[in-house]
């Protein structure tokens, strides 16, 4: 995300008007670690419908040496969406009712970590309803002034508490964890 917390059209597929800009850093060999092991260490994905469409176009036709490609379309894949269109990704269902019910499902489908990249509007609700261990966030060092953010529309306040901070690449690229924090 951005400094500013915009989160829209990172990669510039959406034609959003300051599409693409995460391109315009370099967030380094620790940084594309970061994503690789975060990857690697989780037992699922939780994303969004327009995540999810945007990955299920890309992904299924990318690979590398590094397993990232392999492991991204191999891994289970929960999509919460009201649209009854088809999910035609590899190992991918649409997740259907209560929010709280359907994660707490999750967790106990999965013993390791399930990611959300992207998916605004998901992770709205996951942080709204208290569902969210960790966030995990790799800000860019550029304000955009407009664009969806990725906190724009919570309803109440959250206290977190940072555990990870540390930039990577020379660009000025910041990995920031945090976990939510008892109030």
């Amino acid at each position: 995300m951005t400094v500013d917390g915009v989160m829209e059209d990172p990669g510039g597929a959406e034609g959003f008007e300051h599409g693409g800009w995460a391109f315009k850093f370099e967030r380094g060999e620790e940084g594309d670690k970061f994503k690789l092991d975060e990857t690697m260490e989780s037992d699922a994905l939780l994303l969004g419908r327009v995540t999810y469409e945007g990955f299920a176009a890309a992904w299924p036709n990318r690979d590398d040496d590094m397993g990232f490609a392999e492991k991204f379309n191999s891994m289970p894949k929960r999509v919460v969406t009201s649209s009854s269109d088809e999910l035609t990704w590899n190992n991918s269902e649409r997740v259907e009712g209560d929010l709280r019910e359907a994660v707490a499902k999750l967790k106990d489908e999965f013993a390791g970590d399930i990611v959300v990249h992207g998916s605004a509007t998901l992770v709205q609700a996951l942080v709204e309803n208290d569902l969210v261990d960790e966030l995990r966030l790799m800000v860019f060092p550029v304000v955009l002034g407009s664009g969806r953010r990725l906190f724009g529309h919570l309803g109440s306040q959250h206290v977190l508490e940072l555990v990870e901070s540390r930039p990577v690449g020379d660009d000025g690229v910041v990995i920031l964890r945090y976990q939510p924090k008892p109030t």
